[in-house]
């Protein structure tokens, strides 16, 4: 199983099943898909092979900035090879990309990736202009010697709801990570490494971790949370304030989890923080003694549903 960044460097000794697209959050319908490409190509006695791209192509056309992503690309890769898939190619998507001519880009993967059969969603297309749609595939497939299948798009089991990642997003901006939970098959997860903060929490009687996440990575709608927190091989249960802590006058986004039944010096280290419920709504308190009384209540209910989730 590899990850790598060019096509140049794939080297393969059998023929290849591929798929195209971004895959971010790598959620229920990405998986569904991937494991299929995966028994259907080991079937074969050929290799699954699944080609990416970094920056997501929407972030680049429409000169996106700040947080988006729900997945760093080496996570995606991770989650993708823990499926069953052989190969992950994540392409950088530039200037240069976008302008690529959709026949020599798939003369190249059948060249470097052996492309037998090529997996696309039904409004699929690639190269400049998207002038690669499914019936130009075919067409150069026929002589080039690939065949093309194209993908229902996946719903939820208990609606019709299609589960892509702009749905994640919009549903994570909205603080439903039980939603989200649904739609990844997972809970939603940021790691980070924890740096000094301003130490308030110590004051108010809730020491916090003050995580420095991934810069380009989505964070759930600002508020309480309640979750898990692993560190150093163990796992707590943690109430996370997502924020800018206005009872302080904060103005910078923070991650800043409080993990109970914990005591010790956590600085430098790397905490894993899923979210599991959203507990309440972040607000600006009155006094201090009423913020640490608000705090009380959160550690409590977050306490509850995380010991209610392991039964």
């Amino acid at each position: 199983m590899t990850h790598v960044h060019r096509l140049e460097d794939v080297t393969l000794d059998r023929d290849a099943l591929v798929t195209i697209g971004v895959f971010d959050g790598v959620h229920v319908g990405h998986q569904t898909l991937l494991r299929r490409l995966q028994t259907t190509a080991h079937q074969r006695d050929a290799l699954a092979v699944v080609l990416t791209f970094f920056p997501h192509p929407d972030a680049v056309l429409r000169r996106l900035s700040g947080r988006y992503y729900l997945t760093h690309p080496d996570e995606r890769a991770r989650q993708m090879l823990a499926l069953g898939i052989d190969v992950v190619v994540t392409l950088p998507f530039d200037d240069e990309t976008r302008h690529q001519r959709a026949l020599p880009f798939v003369e190249a993967l059948v060249r470097h990736l052996r492309m037998r059969e090529l997996w696309v969603g039904e409004d699929f297309a690639l190269g400049y202009q998207r002038e690669g749609n499914v019936p130009f595939l075919r067409a150069h497939g026929e002589r080039l010697g690939y065949t093309v299948e194209t993908l229902a798009l996946v719903t939820h089991a208990q609606g019709d709801d299609v589960i892509s990642s702009t749905a994640v997003r919009q549903r994570l901006r909205e603080g439903d990570v039980a939603t989200v939970r649904a739609w990844l098959g997972r809970s939603y997860r940021v790691v980070g490494r924890v740096v000094h903060g301003e130490k308030r929490g110590r004051l108010v009687g809730f020491p916090t971790a003050n995580l420095a996440v991934w810069e380009q990575q989505l964070l759930p709608k600002n508020g309480v949370y309640a979750g898990w927190a692993e560190v150093n091989g163990m796992v707590y249960m943690a109430v996370t304030n997502v924020g800018v802590r206005p009872t302080f006058g904060g103005e910078e986004v923070r991650v800043e989890p409080h993990l109970l039944d914990f005591s010790g010096d956590l600085y430098d280290a790397t905490i894993a923080l899923t979210f599991e419920a959203r507990l309440r709504d972040e607000r600006k308190f009155d006094s201090i003694d009423a913020l640490k009384a608000q705090l009380a209540q959160d550690v409590a209910m977050g306490r509850a549903l995380l010991m209610a989730q392991l039964s």
